[in-house]
């Protein structure tokens, strides 16, 4: 067996406490007296089943049909309107135990001391130990919370029995059992609160039956009390079972307790439905204002996370321009939008906080943070939407370069081996003199030299191809159709060389004769031609640079490429001196030449022209690299011009953000000067915008001219947007925090004083002004205004308390806001659903659903016909047609469900 001892430590329960724990003082093995045993098993029953039938449900045997516990749980929840742990639903006893557990540990839990009374015997049917915990149950929650005149529970029912019925001929109430015998009490409570139901004067003293049945009768007719007893029992026993009557009186005086409330009740309901029906109003611009900013977010982020390239610079920068439209034409008012929504949210808690409504959750996917993510999102799109449009930029542009490099020296390569597949393939040297095939065969290896030389060429070609397809150029099929005609014909060369190489070395050993000269000037020759090929080539090169540095080290390089000219020149001057010498042996020895150099195509001609048009390249190439130079130099201006205002911007912006800090903490004088203060202030701060706008036209022009990066400032233009729509949206937060303190305050009724000494106190103990109050110090300013909190255990609790209804969510600090709403709700009153459902169940005449006649005969018409529009149809068995459910209704005012 479990004892159960719960002690009820609670003030102000004390009287009621003792009387209970004086009813429970009693043998539990001492046997009833048989009469009474039997009148308690039905006041007991019937008592349960008047309220089980509000769960649809009933019990037969109250020993048997406890036995699980399950009814037993039910019927707690429903007298007491708690929902008591989840049942177990198992068959076996241990179950049941278990459940009868939850029961008493419930019980016990409400301040109740129950002895001796073990869940085994409930669940074993122990007659005596059942109905015992059943008149605990009664003794809990019909008897021990009335009250009057200061005396409470059987006294008090007893004081009020006699108050009613003083008036009436014989009757006097002095106790609970034989005070009812002749019925004559039961009818005289009746007539005195429905004399329209009782015909007092009729009834006779000595007809106890008579008495009692029409009193049993028309309680169960018209109160809606069930009877509990046959008028046989209370008469046929000598003295009726004291339990049994005060459970019955009971059932009357809270049927009749509540009947000069209706006007109270209707005034309730009223001011309830006002509120609510401005709070639905705004709950419904809020759904429509969320729904069409995020309907715009959802229409526009696919259009920033479109990336399809384009093929040229030109396309992607009127791509550039579109993207510049949205920001300065179509963005703002969205952002102006997203800062009034996150107002009117504010705005609509604060009214439901003030009003003890539940705090309003927009339709799924439309919070502030869903907003605020969707917002969030939209921004991460733009940034990388922006990002995207300048990498294409520079790639586009990288490509352009290197399609015009690639196609520069794939034209030289391919006019400088026009024509060697057919030199290669001849067979001259078959019918050449010894002298000619020695001159063919050093001419050959002249045009191995060059050709080495070209493999350099060959191969940044290549390479030129290969970045070109890396970087997705968009004509990249016709690059490599190209790449590869010239690296199969480079194979090409390459055989026909080693070839011929081969045919005139097997030529060689009858042919030996050769002039030195030529082949000295055709090997010299050779590598100088190719390197003023070289630099004509490097001199013709296109440039793209970004900043001064870069610029400055192409200059570098061309001044070093211009200080080996000289010697350069000498090397031409020796090539040309050997030629010479060629011809003065010539005419000394009087050999006739045959014509141009067996070893070599290159003349001194050409060796000139080349050098010549090299001379004119250099100037050309100085004139290109000075007014790139000036270009560099009008960049940085414009890196610094706006480096200039952006450093100015961002600091204002800093100070600002500052101030406003400030101001949120050291604001006097009353609320309305302070929001007039601050809408001036905040008028001050717009007036900054044109600086801003400014910016931007600044902006643009450094985006007009590739700019980059700038290391004159660490501000960029997205941080000071950034930063600017957070200054704009800070000072609007602020003014709809004391917007929302005017409303507490007219809401509360609370005076300018009051709020004064709140801000005063809140103030001096936020010691590092950071807008809230951590625990301690918020505790010290209770201890301030005059709170008992600092007791060890009863101070702790209340202190603990408080925290948990201004910290729900346990940060460990207390905001302003919080402050003010926790004092205006310790200084006024506030409605509850419990109190509205009340209100309704008075109108109703203490029915379970109410008519629309009974509502238009006791509300005002606009808010009847408001509720006979939002009320379901009652569903209860006791419902007659037409009837609609008030409790629903109630409930969902108060955010447990929607309407």
């Amino acid at each position: 067996m479990v004892d159960y001892h719960a002690a009820n430590n609670q003030p102000g329960a004390g009287g009621a406490q003792t009387y209970m724990e004086q009813e429970n003082d009693w043998d539990r093995d001492l046997l009833l007296d048989p009469a009474w045993e039997k009148q308690q098993r039905k006041t007991f029953t019937a008592w349960c089943n008047s309220h089980l039938r509000k769960a649809g449900t009933q019990i037969e045997n109250i020993e048997e049909d406890f036995r699980d516990g399950l009814k037993l749980m039910l019927l707690l929840e429903v007298i007491s309107g708690e929902r008591l742990p989840k049942p177990e639903r198992g068959k076996m006893r241990v179950h049941k135990i278990n459940n009868v557990n939850k029961a008493l540990d419930f019980i016990a839990s409400k301040g109740v001391k129950l002895v001796s009374i073990g869940a085994e015997e409930i669940v074993d049917g122990n007659a005596k130990m059942t109905l015992g915990m059943i008149w605990t149950i009664i003794l809990r929650f019909a008897i021990q919370d009335i009250s009057v005149e200061e005396t409470s529970a059987k006294e008090g029912l007893l004081l009020w029995c006699q108050r009613k019925t003083a008036p009436y001929k014989n009757v006097n109430v002095q106790n609970f059992h034989m005070s009812w015998k002749d019925g004559l009490a039961f009818n005289a409570l009746i007539h005195r609160h429905r004399p329209d139901l009782i015909d007092y004067d009729s009834l006779r003293k000595e007809d106890a039956v008579t008495n009692l049945n029409n009193a049993f009768e028309v309680a169960e007719k018209h109160l809606d009390i069930p009877k509990m007893l046959d008028a046989e029992d209370i008469v046929n026993t000598a003295r009726p079972d004291e339990k049994a009557i005060m459970t019955y009186v009971s059932s009357f005086y809270h049927a009749f307790s509540g009947a000069q409330k209706a006007e109270t009740a209707a005034n309730r309901i009223c001011k309830v439905l006002a509120v609510n029906q401005e709070n639905e109003q705004m709950m419904e611009d809020y759904e429509t204002l969320a729904s069409d900013l995020l309907e715009w977010i959802r229409r526009t982020i696919p259009w920033l996370e479109n990336r399809v390239p384009k093929n040229t610079v030109t396309e992607m920068q009127a791509k550039q321009e579109d993207f510049r439209d949205y920001r300065c034409v179509h963005k703002p008012p969205k952002v102006q939008e997203k800062c009034q929504l996150e107002i009117s949210f504010n705005t609509l808690q604060t009214k439901l906080r003030l009003s003890n409504r539940p705090a309003f959750m927009p339709s799924e996917g439309r919070m502030v943070s869903d907003i605020n993510g969707a917002w969030h999102t939209l921004e991460g799109a733009e940034k990388g939407y922006e990002e995207w449009i300048l990498n294409e930029i520079r790639r586009l542009e990288r490509l352009e370069h290197l399609a015009e490099k690639f196609r520069q020296k794939a034209a030289i390569h391919e006019s400088w081996t026009d024509g060697k597949e057919a030199m290669l393939t001849q067979r001259d040297y078959e019918t050449s003199t010894l002298s000619e095939v020695k001159a063919l065969l050093r001419k050959h290896e002249a045009f191995e030299s060059d050709l080495a030389a070209h493999q350099d060429r060959v191969e940044q070609i290549a390479a030129i191809a290969q970045e070109l397809n890396e970087l997705d150029y968009y004509d990249s099929a016709r690059v490599n159709d190209r790449c590869a005609k010239i690296c199969e014909q480079w194979d090409s060369l390459g055989t026909l060389t080693h070839k011929r190489k081969d045919s005139l070395e097997r030529t060689e050993k009858q042919l030996e004769s050769i002039d030195e000269l030529y082949l000295e000037y055709a090997k010299r020759a050779a590598p100088f031609n190719n390197w003023m090929e070289g630099a004509m080539e490097d001199l013709q090169d296109m440039f793209i640079v970004h900043n001064i540095e870069e610029i400055q080290g192409l200059i570098s390089a061309h001044e070093q490429f211009k200080s080996t000219l000289a010697e350069a020149n000498k090397e031409r001057e020796a090539i040309q001196n050997i030629q010479a010498e060629v011809q003065k042996i010539a005419q000394s020895n009087g050999i006739k030449l045959s014509g141009a150099n067996p070893y070599t195509t290159i003349t001194p001609q050409s060796i000139d022209g080349k050098w010549e048009k090299a001379m004119e390249m250099v100037p050309q190439r100085d004139h290109a690299l000075q007014d790139e130079l000036n270009k560099q130099n009008s960049n940085d201006t414009l890196r610094k011009t706006f480096a200039t205002q952006a450093n100015a911007v961002g600091q204002y912006i800093q100070d600002k953000m500052e101030e406003i800090g400030r101001i949120s903490i050291e604001m006097n004088g009353t609320l309305e000067d302070q929001l007039t203060n601050l809408k001036d202030y905040q008028d001050s701060i717009m007036s900054y915008a044109p600086e801003i706008n400014k910016l931007e036209v600044c902006h643009q022009s450094i985006q007009e001219a590739l700019i980059f990066d700038n290391q004159y400032t660490s501000y960029t233009m997205e941080h000071l947007r950034v930063g600017w729509e957070q200054l704009l949206t800070t000072i609007a937060r602020t003014i709809n925090e004391v917007e929302n303190q005017i409303l507490t305050r007219d809401a509360k009724g609370i005076s300018q004083e009051q709020l004064y000494e709140y801000r005063t106190s809140f103030n001096h103990f936020d010691k590092d002004h950071s807008g809230a109050l951590m625990a301690e110090e918020f505790k010290a300013c209770l201890i301030s205004l005059g709170y008992d909190v600092e007791n060890e255990k009863q101070g702790e609790a209340q202190f603990n308390r408080i925290m948990a209804v201004v910290d729900p969510n346990g940060s460990g600090a207390v905001t302003f806001q919080a402050f003010i709403d926790y004092m205006s709700r310790e200084t006024t009153d506030t409605d509850t659903a419990d109190q509205v459902i009340a209100s309704f169940k008075i109108l109703a005449a203490d029915k379970n659903y109410i008519l629309a006649d009974e509502l238009r005969r006791e509300l005002p018409p606009d808010q009847a016909e408001y509720c006979i529009a939002r009320m379901a149809p009652y569903a209860g068995p006791d419902g007659v047609p037409g009837a609609l459910d008030y409790m629903s209704f109630s409930t969902a005012l108060y955010g447990e469900s929607d309407l």
